[in-house]
């Protein structure tokens, strides 16, 4: 794991030493075990790329960036390749030679073996940039789903292209801080962190995001900057097969994704919530032996609130021997490391849950644990959320008539995994369309009616167009919008933030592109059937889990007690300062300021004053 960056312009004085400095200073702490740098003049253009890295797997000097490979290509990386040995051994067999063990010379080799039909080989997160000396082209891809960032910006005119990890290295360069007022608008009245009809934006204006399965090619002689799509997921081919060999399958493709992300040169951990993803992880990491898996495991936890999940914990680390180690952030801890939290998030984030996880990866830094494992997309891609029991139901109308599938909707409240099932999600069952165009209607509703927005910045900011509700006939729609389009995709942002900020590493097995399509390809009875959600997983884990975690009833959600924190006096002070600020950029009437104060949860849906506190800092360095 790293940061990368870079500048091409015809400017020298643009890409200068020190400027590449400036821009790999602000990524240091993705990368604090060393720097590199590179510059050519390739005919008006100049190239600069810098990197900073974290040492994972192959700590020597020669897989130290940028990597210059058959005297051709330069590349700076970031990430991993899990599957890089079967590559290099693959690669190999067709000529190329390698003088490094790890993984970035594999993705050098692959790219001038296979061009950008590389993509295809690589099961892994990352995101790169490789600059082709002979064809003066600048080549750049972002993993699958978007566990790795990659932000640009080009500026036509002046034949301009930057790169980096994150949005700070850019500003570092000099590129303006110019806020997004519509993603704003849509933040501090839905929530909404991304505009999905244009997944490229970000919450500044001119800087963007290279989107998830998408690839980058720039040339600067013809100045011609060209993005498109190497990958996506099939959420349409239905595959046949019976119980027992798609659990066999399930299972193989899992502990493969779980070996293969426990490859590394320096010690490897878990994190550890309780619930049933996590524990899977650790019950199939235990039984490794050829890896530097260390049974560390940490946690968050908050002895006396409700959603506490301290007993779970624990019986899970003592089930696998565990070295257990837990965290308790308190209010006083958010009010004193908000700015911190701020600054190394980039854009604004939905819950104080970001916190609690940003203080696990803080405790992991502490203990020498430097790459940890992460259950996270195991909700999207298994359909753990409750809200995907409504939608499964919806489905099974169509095939099975409206009493078998009543009678499965009790048993799947009975386990507390439904709620408000009735007549309207029959109706949406009929008419998905109509069902979509309402839902979108709703939010826009919602959106328009806060009370606390001036007229002028919503009829300002109000693109009708940014609200998207995707036409939902099968579970698979809802659960590919969920984790190609729109909701994964933050958390992904979060985990990414948080564990680079203290210069960890996170792996999450349950985002291998092989698995997912496996799961999407079973028919949806396999996620959800006898009343409980992510039935493969639990049916999978049955005799390695304790039964009260592999069929544990209900969904807890990773979170701290947000509220009791908004009523801590520091932080209230600090959300009523944001409201002043809202309120002098017009963004809010007046009456914001004698409006009490509501803390809401961290999931519930009118977070609004978390959002404003959010939304000040990020927009006005408040």
């Amino acid at each position: 794991m790293c940061g990368i960056s870079g500048i091409i312009s015809p400017n020298a004085e643009k890409v200068s030493a020190s400027r590449l400095k400036q821009m790999n200073d602000a990524l240091q702490h993705r990368g604090p075990d060393g720097e590199g740098y590179y510059e050519q003049l390739s005919g008006h253009h100049h190239i600069g790329l810098a990197h900073r890295r974290l040492s994972i797997i192959d700590l020597s000097d020669a897989a130290s960036q940028p990597l210059r490979y058959l005297d051709r290509y330069v590349l700076v990386y970031n990430g991993e390749i899990y599957n890089y040995k079967e590559l290099r051994e693959t690669l190999a067999g067709n000529g190329y030679h390698f003088i490094s063990n790890g993984d970035t010379e594999v993705v050098a080799a692959a790219y001038a073996c296979y061009g950008r039909s590389c993509m295809d080989m690589f099961d892994g997160m990352f995101s790169f940039a490789l600059w082709d000396e002979k064809e003066n082209v600048l080549f750049c891809a972002r993993d699958r789903f978007g566990e790795k960032p990659f932000h640009y910006y080009y500026d036509h005119a002046k034949q301009e292209f930057y790169f980096a990890s994150e949005i700070k290295a850019l500003l570092a360069a000099g590129i303006n801080r110019t806020v997004n007022h519509q993603l704003l608008y849509d933040f501090i009245t839905i929530g909404y962190t991304k505009n999905v009809t244009h997944p490229s934006h970000t919450f500044y204006r001119d800087i963007f995001q290279l989107p998830a399965s998408h690839y980058l090619e720039y040339i600067p002689s013809q100045n011609k900057l060209e993005t498109g799509r190497y990958w996506d997921l099939d959420k349409e081919t239905i595959i046949e097969m019976n119980e027992g060999q798609a659990i066999e399958k399930f299972h193989d493709l899992l502990q493969t994704s779980i070996d293969q992300r426990l490859r590394s040169d320096v010690s490897v951990g878990t994190s550890l919530s309780g619930g049933l993803d996590s524990s899977s992880i650790i019950a199939l990491a235990s039984g490794s032996k050829d890896s530097l898996y260390t049974h560390k495991a940490f946690s968050a936890v908050f002895p006396g609130f409700e959603k506490d999940e301290s007993t779970l914990i624990r019986k899970t680390a003592r089930r696998f021997k565990l070295d257990l180690f837990t965290v308790t952030p308190s209010a006083d801890d958010l009010a004193d490391r908000m700015k911190e939290l701020v600054y190394h998030q980039d854009e604004p984030f939905g819950s104080a849950s970001v916190f609690a996880q940003y203080e696990v990866y803080r405790m992991a830094k502490k203990e020498g644990v430097k790459v940890l494992l992460d259950g996270q997309g195991a909700d999207e891609t298994l359909a753990g959320y409750k809200k995907y029991s409504h939608w499964y139901l919806q489905e099974k109308i169509q095939s099975d008539g409206w009493k078998p599938v009543s009678e499965e909707a009790i048993t799947l409240r009975d386990n507390r995994f439904l709620s408000d099932w009735g007549w309207r999600n029959r109706l949406a069952a009929l008419m998905p369309a109509l069902a979509a165009l309402q839902l979108k209607n709703k939010a826009i509703q919602i959106r328009a009616n806060n009370p606390f927005i001036t007229h002028e910045y919503a009829k300002a900011n109000g693109d009708a167009d940014s609200i998207v509700k995707p036409i939902v006939e099968k579970l698979n729609d809802i659960q590919y919008f969920d984790t190609m389009v729109m909701g994964l995709d933050d958390l992904l942002r979060y985990a990414d933030r948080n564990s680079m900020a203290h210069g960890r590493e996170v792996r999450l097995p349950f985002l291998s592109h092989h698995l997912v399509q496996f799961v999407f390809s079973l028919p949806s009875s396999f996620r959800i059937r006898e009343g409980y959600t992510k039935w493969i997983l639990r049916k999978t884990m049955n005799d390695k889990l304790p039964a009260e975690i592999c069929w544990q009833k209900g969904k807890t959600g990773f979170e701290p007690p947000q509220r009791e924190w908004l009523q801590y006096p520091p932080v209230k002070n600090n959300i009523r300062d944001a409201r002043k600020k809202l309120v002098k950029e017009k963004i809010c009437h007046e009456s914001l300021l004698d409006s009490p104060l509501q803390p809401a949860a961290a999931h519930e849906e009118n977070n609004f004053d978390w959002r404003c506190w959010i939304a000040a800092q990020f927009a006005f360095g408040e």
